[in-house]
């Protein structure tokens, strides 16, 4: 029996993301006593570098070219490949494409699911022990997979990749993944920067900006840090910045390292998307903002004084 490891490559490569599932995989075979296979559907250049993330094998299948997502076929594709390589584990990112993938490769291999683990399971015998987050980063909970599969999604930013080995040769395969049921006309995707799931540093505003004219010093302070940038939804409601780097309860959650908040009053949706951050900095003119409650570190003071002289000070550490 072995451990799948399902690897996204949008656009040919494979993130960190990746390289998250890779590790997680590795990790739970470890424990479980098994290998642990790592799978990659559609043209992907880096697929023998998940290797050194601890899969014995890496197989590369339809290599030729992008192959259009789709949700049915997919999941067919991935549940076929687990049966027949005696896979009872099936590990996969908790994005767009796993949340859809997740449950159907549930139904179809007769699995517990849990979705979102944020931490490395614990193996106890036959069970399986995955803690997720809950009420919206306020609690967590473990779950007990007692069936004899599993499938678990991996939350973005929820643990380290740790490099344990080298390339690894890869196999490649082809797989029918027969005709997709939805035809993509235009797909339009944010180029150069780290997508907000997947970034270690995020600096975000809100409407304390006043308008989208002054986001310049916004960008300024992302760019010296090498930040992903972000808004709260009033922002994005009233189309100052794209809905995709709304963050919150109703937009995207996320796990960085260091989430910068500059005039966001911190309203409960709002935290509810950004709390399982590891350091939250607000930046606020107001010292009752409720954001304050949820600071590691805090600055009383006008944003457009204290951001353009962080940035600064930011500039000055690194050319020195």
């Amino acid at each position: 029996m072995s451990v799948l490891a399902y690897i996204e490559s949008p656009k040919g490569q494979i993130k960190k993301s990746g390289f998250e599932v890779a590790s997680y995989a590795s990790k739970l075979a470890q424990s479980l006593g098994t290998d642990c296979i790592a799978l990659v559907l559609g043209a992907c250049n880096n697929a023998a570098q998940l290797g050194q993330y601890g899969p014995s094998k890496v197989v590369h299948a339809n290599g030729s070219g992008e192959v259009a997502f789709d949700a049915k076929n997919y999941a067919k594709a991935i549940a076929d490949f687990a049966v027949s390589n005696q896979c009872q584990q099936i590990i996969l990112s908790h994005t767009a494409d796993g949340k859809s993938l997740a449950g159907r490769l549930a139904i179809r291999t007769n699995a517990g699911l849990v979705s979102g683990a944020n931490a490395i399971p614990t193996v106890n015998g036959s069970n399986i022990s995955v803690t997720k987050s809950v009420y919206s980063g306020k609690a967590v909970v473990s779950y007990s997979v007692s069936t004899a599969n599993a499938v678990i999604s991996v939350m973005g930013n929820s643990i380290q990749p740790e490099i344990i080995g080298s390339d690894a040769a890869v196999q490649a395969i082809n797989i029918d993944m027969g005709t997709p049921s939805v035809k993509v006309l235009e797909r339009k995707t944010s180029e150069g920067i780290v997508p907000l799931p997947e970034a270690e540093l995020v600096v975000s505003a809100g409407r304390g900006m006043k308008g989208p004219e002054n986001w310049g010093m916004i960008e300024d302070l992302a760019t010296s840090l090498g930040a992903t940038t972000a808004c709260s939804r009033p922002v994005a409601d009233a189309h100052w910045r794209p809905h995709h780097e709304h963050v919150g309860q109703t937009g995207v959650a996320i796990r960085p390292n260091l989430y910068i908040a500059v005039g966001i009053s911190g309203a409960i949706q709002h935290l509810a998307g950004v709390n399982n951050s590891k350091v939250i900095v607000v930046i606020n003119k107001d010292a009752e903002a409720p954001f304050f409650k949820a600071a590691d570190y805090g600055v009383v003071g006008d944003a457009f004084d204290v951001v353009p002289r962080l940035t600064a000070a930011i500039k000055k550490y690194k050319a020195g």
